[in-house]
């Protein structure tokens, strides 16, 4: 597995896709109400909306990616850097960012790689 992470709209999809040679096809956009991931894509991208639904419906995110760890071990996961910035007073984007937080740490245990993508450039931490 490997994680992807850094800010909003810094490249880190684009960097994915030239890098690995993959195609649109390739990739699952986490979006919507529902706790889903396609598992049978390569790409992984914006786990952090995955969380976001998660956390709404008061399920532990890294619990289901735990669950399904032989699903991921092939895949590139991205995610949105959330833990910058302002700390919002509404009590469920407190509680998405930690969600996050804590799934992050999890995934970074388990990569293989990890990467930080500013301005379009990696930084491999792992």
């Amino acid at each position: 597995m490997i994680l992807i992470f850094g800010g909003a709209f810094q490249g880190k999809l684009e960097y994915v896709m030239e890098k690995y040679k993959l195609e649109d096809n390739q990739v699952f956009t986490c979006k919507g109400d529902k706790i889903e991931i396609d598992y049978s894509k390569k790409i992984i991208d914006n786990l952090e909306e995955f969380v976001y639904v998660c956390t709404k419906e008061g399920v532990e995110a890294k619990e289901i990616l735990l669950e399904n760890m032989g699903k991921l071990k092939d895949k590139i996961i991205i995610c949105d850097d959330i833990s910058q910035g302002v700390v919002s007073l509404d009590k469920t984007e407190r509680a998405w960012r930690e969600m996050v937080g804590r799934t992050m740490l999890m995934l970074g245990k388990e990569s293989e790689e990890v990467i930080r993508i500013f301005c379009g450039l990696p930084d491999k931490i792992k």
